[in-house]
């Protein structure tokens, strides 16, 4: 499948509900410790504040998309892949074309989110530090990882 995934940039008219649709329900799966009524509430974030405000890739299979990274900076604001496509080089192709673009990225990942921990710690992340509680003061430790090109 590596070889169908095209790479393009975010299209806030055509994919802005898509992207939104592809962050909840990989949310729903990696973060469920949140809630569902909790991630409701940030899904609104993501369509009004974080998609806009990010420079976004979008990964297409057969056109449609499948996942994407939204990058402020060198700092990925969230790397995404709908369920049923993960475990197909869609993130890992993600994060080569971010990196590529920035040199180094930056990210923060939930440390109880066990498997993108592991995926990013294959991918060569380093951790850099960690806190005890998220960006709304809630008890769910955060991990800062770093990666060089």
């Amino acid at each position: 499948m590596k070889n169908d995934i095209i790479l393009r940039a975010y299209d806030p008219a055509s994919d802005l509900k898509t992207l939104s649709n592809i962050w909840f329900d990989a949310s729903l799966k990696a973060h469920a410790f949140l809630g569902e009524p909790r991630l409701r509430a940030q899904q609104t974030l993501i369509e009004t504040t974080y998609l806009p405000a990010a420079e976004t890739i979008v990964a297409c299979h057969r056109e449609r998309p499948v996942g994407f990274i939204s990058l402020l900076d060198a700092f990925v604001g969230g790397l995404f892949v709908a369920p049923g496509q993960q475990g197909r080089g869609i993130g890992r192709t993600l994060i080569a074309e971010a990196l590529a673009l920035k040199g180094e990225l930056v990210l923060e990942v939930y440390t109880r989110n066990a498997e993108a921990f592991a995926f990013y710690g294959a991918l060569g992340f380093a951790e850099i530090s960690r806190r005890p509680s998220d960006d709304e003061g809630l008890p769910f430790e955060n991990a800062r990882l770093r990666l060089k090109a």
